[in-house]
């Protein structure tokens, strides 16, 4: 086992490209000797030190639409638009060891402090809670609460935990950002469209009564205004955006891996094959350099 250890970051969605990364750094006969991660991170990480992660990807790859809308919570006093039960219930379907002490390779998760804003090193107790509690993406998830205190995503103080893998003990670092954003802005308005295409009729208009067409006249267009999750995918992006710049320029990995992957929203879980090939994608164009970190 190599002294490498992964810091694998937050990114909703876009996380699920830490399976590639880890299927990739198997493929280079490279074994991580620990994992810290927060969000997407905590999840893949704690399945990784599991055993687990070909059942996780299993559940990745089979995750559906209609499977993210029976996730939804319609108490949004409860926090997020995403049941914590919900995501119990998928971490459940692993088997995963009761408490963090119990799994064979270190694992840390990464939580955020809602009452201080402190960052939460989660590395005893119960497991299933502590990847909830990191996984809780404001807005999205609804926070858990742990050890006496409001927890919420770990992305929000320390987006890609490098600091947090070398308190594991190791002594060359990979880290993982999902949310790197290639070039491309943090969001982009839609073009111009039609009334009728954006209520889904634009294929009938020719079926229309002509009292109806009349009130539609050619050419009706407008620029639509961001959506709901669009406005929340933005709002993390800019923060994360920050926070990881200022930590990583304090606390550089040895190498890092940016996945361009901003076509895929925070709260996408059923785009999973996407996120994995990208993270097999940049690990792979990375082995020279993984190769040199370990020595």
């Amino acid at each position: 086992m190599s002294q490498l250890g992964l810091a694998l970051g937050s990114g909703g969605a876009r996380g699920w490209c830490h399976i590639g990364v880890i299927r990739s750094l198997q493929r280079q006969g490279v074994e991580p000797m620990a994992v810290a991660g927060c969000s997407m991170g905590a999840m893949v990480g704690a399945a990784w030190a599991a055993g687990k992660l070909d059942a996780l990807e299993k559940l990745a790859l089979e995750f559906t639409q209609s499977q993210l809308f029976s996730l939804m919570d319609p108490h949004l006093d409860r926090g997020g638009v995403l049941s914590g039960k919900g995501v119990e219930t998928l971490l459940s379907e692993l088997d995963l060891p009761e408490r963090i002490e119990d799994l064979p390779k270190p694992f840390m998760a990464v939580a955020t402090d809602m009452a201080t804003g402190r960052e939460i090193w989660l590395m005893d107790g119960p497991l299933i809670p502590a990847v909830q509690a990191s996984v809780a993406i404001p807005g999205i998830f609804s926070p858990v609460q742990l050890q006496g205190r409001w927890l919420i995503d770990g992305g929000l103080i320390n987006p890609v935990p490098v600091s947090a893998a070398r308190a594991l003990g190791a002594r060359s670092v990979l880290g993982v950002n999902p949310s790197g954003r290639g070039g491309k802005p943090i969001w982009q308005a839609n073009e111009p469209d039609s009334l009728l295409s954006r209520i889904g009729l634009e294929g009938v208009r020719d079926q229309l009564p002509e009292a109806l067409e009349k009130l539609l006249p050619e050419p009706y267009t407008e620029m639509r205004g961001p959506s709901y999750a669009e406005v929340i995918n933005a709002a993390m992006d800019v923060l994360t955006d920050f926070v990881r710049s200022t930590r990583i320029a304090a606390d550089p990995p040895d190498v890092m891996l940016n996945a361009d992957l901003k076509e895929i929203k925070a709260g996408e879980l059923y785009r999973a094959q996407a996120a994995i090939t990208e993270g097999t994608r940049i690990c792979d164009a990375a082995e020279e350099q993984i190769a040199r970190s370990l020595f």
